[in-house]
C-alpha cells in the first residue's frame, strides 16, 4: 500500500526547493509554453482551474525531488519571474535545480528577460531561453501588458492549483519515474482517487485504509470478468487499465466527449472537501461500494440482467442513469420502468413489415437483438445468458445477413464467382439431383478462367431459382429474411442461399463461433413446423414462423405501445 500525500496547491503556495535527477531529461518546452499561458488567461474570473500533477518525494529540509512535472513547474516558474518584472513585490517561494547541469539554479535565477539572446552553454538553457521569449512576446502581444500580468499572478496565486502528490521518502523514485514515462503512461484518475483514500492526511485510520485496499483489489478483480465488463458498459476494456475508474466516472457524472482527462479525480478532490464528506471522507468510498454492490446485484439477477444489458447495449439508457432512477424508485416501480424503456426502444412510428433493408437497419438490429436476449432470458435453464461480453467484441462487428441469397452485386471479381459457384454445386445436387444435374454438370464442368460475368449472372439466377420456391421476391430485404450474424469475410458466402450458409453456419459452430441463438435456430428451422419444414429452402412458412415467434418473444414490449410484428403476408 504506497503511503503517499495528495492534495489541491495553489501555485502561489508551492514551496521549497526541487532537485530534478539526472535521470530525467532537461527542459524541452516549446509550443507549449504560450499554450499553458492561453490555458490560463482563459480561466473564466471566479473559477478554479487546477494543472496536472506534480509528483515528489520529500528529501532533508523543505527540498524535494522532481519525480514528474518538472517540465510544468519550471515554465511556471519561468512565468512567475517574468510577472515580477511587472510586480516587484511578487513571492516565489520555490527554486528549481537541474542536478545534472551545473549552475541551473543560478541561470534560472538570473535570466535577463530583456536579453534572451545571450550565449548559452547547454542545451536545457537554449530551450529555456526559447521559453522566455515566448513568455515575453505572449505579453507584449496583450494590449494592456500590465494589467495582463496583474491578472495573471492574481489566477496564478488564487486560482490556479496543481495536484501534489506526495509519495514516501521510502519509496523508489526511480521506478516511479520510469513507471510514469516510459511510454508515456500518466497518473490515472483510478490512482489519484485511490490516493485521496490512502494518503497521509486524509483523516482515514489504518484500518480503514487496509479496509479500502482489500475492497478495491475485490471490485477490481471482479471486473475483469469479462461477462461483467460486457453487462455494464459497451466501452472497450482497453481504455480502462484500471478498471474500477469506469465506477468513478459514473459517479462523477464524466462525458463521453468530456476533454479534461482528469474530471473524474476533479470530482473527487472537490467532494472530499464539501460538507457531504469532509468529516467522513469513509462515506464517500462507501459509496464507491454500494454502487458496485448494485451492479453486482443487477448482474446476478437473471431478469435484470438481461433487461439493463440490453438497454445499454442499445444505448437507450447509460449505466449512470440506471443507476440514478433505480434510487428514485421502488425495487418494482424499477422493473416496470425498464420495461417501458426497452418498449420504447423498438416504437419506431412504422409498421415492422415496413422495415426495410438498407433504410432501416438500426431498427432492424435492435428487433433481432431485443429477439436474441429475451429468448435467451426466457429460456427455462437459468444458465443460459445472453452474452453481451461476446456481442460487443465481436470482430469485424454485426451485419444484418440476408437468411435466403438477395443477389450478385456484391460479386465483382471472377474468383469471388468461382468461389460462389463451387458452393452451390454440391447444394444444387442434395436438393434436386435429376433436375439440377444438367445445371450442376455445366458450372463444374466451366473453363474457370474463360467466363464472362453475364455468363455468371446466368448461372446465379438459375441457381437461386433452383433454391427458391417462389417468383416473387419482394420479401428478400424485410424483417422476416433478416438475422444477426458476425460479418462474413467473405463476400460469397454473403451472397448465397440458405442451404450453403447452414451448412457454413454450423461448422462455424462446430469451431466454437459465436452465433446468437435466434440465428442459430434459423438455420436449425427451430421456428417452422415440422409438418411444413423443408430443409434447403427459406420460404414463406419458414418466415410466417419466424415473425411469429419474434411477436410471441416480444409481445410483452409489444403491448405497452400497441404493436404487433405481423406474420401474415
Amino acid at each position: 500500500m504506497r503511503n503517499v500525500e495528495l492534495d489541491l496547491k495553489k501555485v502561489g503556495e508551492i514551496g521549497g526547493d526541487f532537485i530534478i535527477p539526472a535521470y530525467q531529461r532537461g527542459y524541452r518546452w516549446n509550443e507549449e509554453v504560450r499554450m499553458l499561458l492561453d490555458d490560463i488567461a482563459s480561466v473564466p474570473e471566479g473559477e478554479n482551474y487546477c494543472l496536472q500533477p506534480i509528483v515528489v518525494k520529500k528529501l532533508e529540509n523543505d527540498s524535494f525531488e522532481l519525480i514528474d512535472g518538472q517540465q510544468r513547474l519550471t515554465t511556471l516558474y519561468l512565468i512567475l519571474n517574468y510577472l515580477k518584472t511587472y510586480l516587484p513585490r511578487l513571492n516565489i517561494k520555490f527554486s528549481i535545480d537541474y542536478k545534472i547541469r551545473k549552475d541551473s539554479k543560478k541561470f534560472l535565477t538570473e535570466i535577463d528577460f530583456y536579453n534572451v539572446k545571450k550565449k548559452v552553454s547547454n542545451i536545457d538553457e537554449l530551450f529555456i531561453n526559447r521559453a522566455v521569449q515566448t513568455i515575453s512576446d505572449w505579453f507584449e502581444r496583450t494590449p494592456d501588458a500590465n494589467n495582463a500580468a496583474i491578472r495573471m499572478a492574481d489566477k496564478l496565486n488564487n486560482k490556479v492549483s496543481v495536484i501534489w502528490y506526495e509519495i514516501d521518502s521510502k519509496e523508489d523514485a526511480t521506478v516511479l519515474f520510469t513507471r510514469l514515462n516510459i511510454g508515456k503512461i500518466p497518473l490515472t484518475n483510478a490512482e489519484l482517487v485511490k490516493a485521496i483514500f490512502l494518503s497521509r492526511n486524509n483523516g482515514i485510520d489504518k484500518r480503514y485504509q487496509l479496509e479500502i485496499c482489500t475492497q478495491w483489489d475485490s471490485i477490481e478483480n471482479e471486473l475483469h470478468d469479462d461477462g461483467f465488463w460486457g453487462f455494464i458498459t459497451n466501452k472497450d476494456s482497453d481504455d480502462f487499465p484500471t478498471r474500477i475508474e469506469f465506477l468513478f466516472d459514473l459517479m462523477a457524472g464524466k462525458r463521453d466527449d468530456d476533454r479534461e482527462r482528469l474530471r473524474t479525480f476533479f470530482w473527487f478532490a472537490k467532494k472530499t472537501r464539501s460538507n457531504e464528506f469532509m468529516d467522513k471522507k469513509i462515506d464517500l468510498w462507501k459509496k464507491v461500494v454500494e454502487n458496485y454492490q448494485r451492479l453486482k446485484e443487477w448482474f446476478n439477477d437473471h431478469e435484470l440482467y438481461h433487461k439493463i444489458g440490453y438497454l445499454i447495449a442499445v444505448g437507450q439508457k447509460t449505466l449512470g442513469e440506471l443507476i440514478n432512477d433505480s434510487s428514485k424508485m421502488t425495487k418494482t416501480g424499477f422493473r416496470k420502468s425498464l420495461d417501458e424503456l426497452i418498449a420504447k426502444s423498438i416504437d419506431f412510428g412504422k409498421d415492422y413489415q415496413d422495415l426495410k433493408y438498407g433504410n432501416d437497419d438500426g431498427n432492424i438490429n435492435k428487433i433481432l437483438l431485443l429477439f436474441n436476449v429475451e429468448s435467451a432470458r426466457k429460456n427455462g435453464d437459468k444458465t443460459m445468458r445472453f452474452p453481451f461480453w461476446l456481442h460487443k467484441t465481436q470482430k469485424g462487428g454485426w451485419s444484418l445477413e440476408h437468411i435466403h441469397a438477395q443477389n450478385s452485386e456484391g460479386l465483382k471479381t471472377r474468383q469471388q464467382w468461382n468461389e460462389w459457384l463451387d458452393l452451390h454445386v454440391q447444394s444444387l445436387r442434395n436438393i434436386n439431383a435429376e433436375k439440377n444435374s444438367e445445371l450442376a454438370n455445366e458450372i463444374e464442368s466451366r473453363n474457370r478462367e474463360g467466363f464472362s460475368g453475364d455468363t455468371f449472372n446466368s448461372w446465379f439466377d438459375k441457381t437461386i431459382a433452383a433454391f427458391g420456391m417462389e417468383s416473387n421476391l419482394d420479401y428478400i430485404d424485410l424483417l422476416g429474411n433478416m438475422a444477426l450474424l458476425g460479418k462474413f469475410d467473405n463476400s460469397a458466402l454473403n451472397n448465397s442461399t440458405f442451404d450453403v450458409k447452414r451448412d457454413k453456419i454450423i461448422e462455424m459452430d462446430k469451431q466454437g463461433s459465436y452465433i446468437p441463438v435466434c440465428t442459430r435456430r434459423v438455420f436449425l428451422k427451430y421456428y417452422t413446423p415440422s409438418e411444413k419444414n423443408q430443409l434447403h429452402f427459406w420460404g414463406e412458412d419458414d418466415r410466417k414462423a419466424y415473425l411469429k415467434a419474434m411477436n410471441e418473444t416480444l409481445k410483452p414490449y409489444l403491448s405497452i405501445i400497441g404493436k404487433e410484428i405481423s406474420h401474415e403476408y
